[in-house]
């Protein structure tokens, strides 16, 4: 376990971030998982038997200082990191000319900033083991939807992983950019139904996860666009 990799996962506690967790954790790494519920990061670790190889570390992910104290953590209790997870998010499912403005502020903010937040507060960690960023965006980072902000964040979660990729290359550490389609997880309550058709699981968007790290080291997997078959935007 001393040697084992380390993952921060931020928006941890449920969705595609639980998902990607266990799957790691089953594979022998060491995990950390963020989220602004401490009640859910607690149920998450009862669910899994409380593993020892499992933090987790209440806060905010659009909150540097937040940021900062998780990634000190994991860096003092398991010595090293190897990887991180941006993956907290929301959708206020709104629209810029009919929605209300009063969830926008949050949205862009968690969605936006905090995976920048990230990076910034992992990269020095990063550089010494040579390690990974990876980003969830979305679909709806690639295609317009009318009026849609959620996604103009995740246009600029885009944008961030190659402006990214670009300056942290050089240092060795790689960045994958996660862009699901419809997945069937908690993003969905506040809109009040799932939307029509096949959707995704968490644990299929996991699996890209996994596979975009498990990479032969000189190998960096930049972009990796996952939709259900059925879904045409």
């Amino acid at each position: 376990m001393t040697d084992s990799p380390v993952t921060l996962v931020t928006g941890g506690g449920s969705g595609i971030g639980a998902a990607v967790a266990r799957r790691l954790l089953d594979a022998g790494q060491r995990v950390a998982v963020t989220g602004r519920g401490a009640g859910r990061l607690r149920d998450f670790a009862k669910e899994l038997g409380e593993p020892e190889g499992l933090l987790t570390l209440p806060g905010n992910a659009a909150v540097y200082d937040d940021v900062r104290s998780a990634v000190d953590t994991v860096l003092t209790e398991f010595g090293r990191l190897d990887t991180v997870v941006a993956n907290a998010g929301f959708a206020t499912h709104d629209t810029v000319a009919e929605g209300d403005p009063a969830g926008w502020t949050e949205m862009v903010l968690t969605n936006v900033l905090g995976p920048a937040l990230l990076i910034r507060a992992s990269i020095d960690a990063l550089r010494e083991t040579r390690g990974r960023i990876v980003l969830v965006g979305s679909v709806a980072g690639f295609v317009p939807g009318p009026g849609n902000i959620y996604g103009a964040t995740k246009w600029a979660v885009t944008g961030l992983a190659e402006n990214t990729r670009r300056q942290v290359t050089e240092w060795g550490v790689g960045v994958t950019l996660i862009a699901p389609g419809r997945t069937q997880t908690p993003f969905w309550d506040s809109y009040g139904s799932l939307p029509p058709g096949h959707l995704l699981t968490a644990d299929q968007i996991a699996d890209s996860v996994v596979w975009a790290l498990g990479q032969p080291a000189g190998v960096d997997v930049n972009t990796v666009v996952v939709r259900p078959v059925g879904q045409p935007n």
